[in-house]
């Protein structure tokens, strides 16, 4: 007698897990900025025109144009791929720069030429925003309380310092650059770039009283590289 069930073949799926065979390798850089001598001592912000802001910190906030933590770290450092990166497009999530209690927020902030820039006011009264770039257009806008946030973007690759003209204590970078891998120091003075393909790199790190200092690492596969940078300061 013949069956009356039909044989159905089974479908076997293979999965291929992250990290396994044929997935692109990729380096790691880490380190830390640190600084030898004496640095200069940073004044007391003096926020007296604008009462609430005042009021918000207490004690004072100092200027941010070098600023140290323990072991003798730098804090807002960029330090980022200057060259061996293949060329790439901006990615499309823009990035956010603040004004609050009077002082901008971050005061570096870093992003891809090409890539989205918001700038937001969280201050009950106006600002207006003064970037002062070499390589781009320059531009003054107002940007009254309670204001949509101000949109836009930077061609060409170049460290762009940014003042209010309202309230003088108000100073900061745009750190506009070549590549999608960079980072800021934090006040540890410490960095991490991920995600970087085998090749030959410059790695540049960029201080905005002290300048630039570079060093160059080789990726072959899947590594972590760990370098440092030191700069020599004065007061």
């Amino acid at each position: 007698m013949r069956s009356r069930y039909l044989f159905v073949p089974t479908l076997v799926v293979f999965t291929v897990m992250a990290g396994s065979a044929g997935q692109a390798p990729s380096g790691i850089i880490e380190g830390k900025v640190t600084y030898t001598g004496t640095p200069p001592k940073m004044k007391p912000i003096d926020m007296h025109q604008e009462p609430v802001c005042a009021k918000e910190h207490n004690p004072p906030l100092e200027i941010q144009n070098v600023v140290t933590g323990p072991g003798n770290a730098l804090k807002y450092v960029v330090v980022y791929i200057s060259a061996g990166e293949p060329s790439s497009t901006a990615p499309s999530e823009p990035v956010r720069f603040d004004q609050k209690g009077c002082m901008y927020v971050p005061h570096i902030l870093a992003m891809k030429a090409g890539q989205v820039l918001q700038i937001y006011s969280n201050d009950p009264f106006g600002h207006n925003i003064h970037p002062m770039p070499k390589r781009n257009p320059e531009w003054n806008k107002s940007q009254p309380s309670g204001s949509m946030p101000i949109n836009t973007s930077w061609a060409n690759p170049e460290f762009i310092e940014v003042k209010c003209d309202i309230h003088s204590w108000m100073h900061g970078y745009f750190a506009v650059l070549n590549t999608t891998h960079y980072a800021v120091t934090d006040g540890n003075g410490n960095f991490s770039l991920k995600g970087l393909a085998p090749g030959k790199y410059a790695v540049t790190s960029w201080q905005e009283k002290y300048g630039t200092q570079s060093q160059e690492v080789v990726f072959t596969g899947t590594e972590m590289k760990n370098i440092n940078f030191v700069y020599k300061v004065t007061p």
